[in-house]
């Protein structure tokens, strides 16, 4: 298929593009790089620089793409919550934008990268699709409104879409992997402390009602989640809007990572203790057994350390790439 994929030159875009390529399908990238890297970007696909709002200029009438995979999105929490005007304008006016340029052009599926922030605090864990929906800051609610604005171009124009709530995903691929600017995720931040970038990881909160006090939440390895995004692609079915919960049901605490970040590096990881961040829930656990049933998908690295360990090797082939480059 001809494919466009927004925000293909991020984390998780990029790696579904690069198995997207590898499945011989013709892909286009279309991100504004204000997040991504461009060498990050199969070569065999062609990149675009323009802004999700341009989305137009890429899909005409004439280009003839066959479906779209959008990944293009603001995704801080803490920004969400002083610069909530940055979610709104990108993350739901660039989609209105993105799925207007699809219903003109007569592309007829959609593939988008939602996630767990949906559901906000959850009744239950493992958590699963019937849900209630309460986003606790502007970022998840940016991708609900997103997820909700699919579902009326799925039932009153016929197109094809599937959305995929991720929980954490984490772990490196094709020498592909985590290199944020701004880095909020415990895995990498653990690393980076490993590798002494950092002289210590900030522990948000020990007396949840946990194991061990700490968080838990479900670490998803970056291939599978990659693998989840090919099968919806054929999954998807006119005139319906499908969601689907991705990971591995089990959930780790944050001491769990830390201890599993020490084991896979061989490195101390010294932590300072604060307080909860305000609306962090104890767990978030996904159940993944209707995206098993409908998409014939189960997520086959569910070790913590496996999930680490590709995650480490990722950042020592980038630090040695920095040194040689310096040497």
């Amino acid at each position: 298929m001809k494919l466009l994929v927004t925000g293909g030159a991020g984390y998780i875009g990029s790696i579904v593009t690069q198995q997207l390529v590898q499945l011989g399908h013709a892909v286009t990238v279309l991100d504004d790089l204000s997040t991504g890297h461009e060498d990050a970007v199969d070569p065999a696909a062609e990149l675009v620089v323009a802004d999700l709002h341009d989305a137009a200029r890429v899909l005409t009438p004439e280009a003839g793409f066959q479906g779209v995979l959008h990944f293009a999105a603001k995704a801080l929490v803490g920004e969400a919550a002083t610069h909530p005007e940055l979610y709104w304008s990108t993350n739901v006016a660039g989609s209105l934008a993105l799925l207007e340029a699809m219903r003109l052009a007569g592309v007829p599926r959609l593939v988008f990268s939602s996630t767990c922030a949906t559901y906000g605090q959850p009744d239950r864990v493992p958590m699963t699709e019937d849900l209630p929906t309460r986003p606790a800051n502007a970022y998840g609610a940016s991708k609900l409104a997103v997820d909700l604005m699919i579902r009326s171009y799925a039932e009153a124009h016929g197109l094809a879409a599937v959305s995929l709530r991720y929980f954490n995903v984490a772990g490196a691929y094709g020498g592909l992997g985590e290199r944020h600017v701004v880095e909020t995720h415990l895995i990498p931040n653990a690393l980076m402390v490993a590798s002494g970038d950092r002289e210590a990881l900030d522990l948000h909160g020990e007396d949840y009602p946990t194991p061990d006090g700490t968080c838990v939440r479900d670490y998803i390895h970056i291939d599978d989640l990659a693998k989840a995004h090919v099968l919806a692609l054929g999954a998807a079915e006119a005139g319906r809007h499908q969601v689907y919960n991705l990971g591995t049901g089990t959930g780790f605490s944050v001491r769990e990572v830390i201890a599993a970040v020490r084991t896979v590096t061989g490195h101390p990881v010294p932590v300072r203790v604060g307080p909860r961040r305000p609306g962090d829930p104890a767990a978030l656990v996904a159940s993944s057994a209707l995206a098993e049933r409908e998409l014939g998908w189960r997520p086959q690295h569910t070790d913590l350390v496996t999930i680490v360990g590709d995650a480490w090797a990722f950042a020592q082939d980038r630090a040695r790439a920095g040194a040689t480059r310096q040497a």
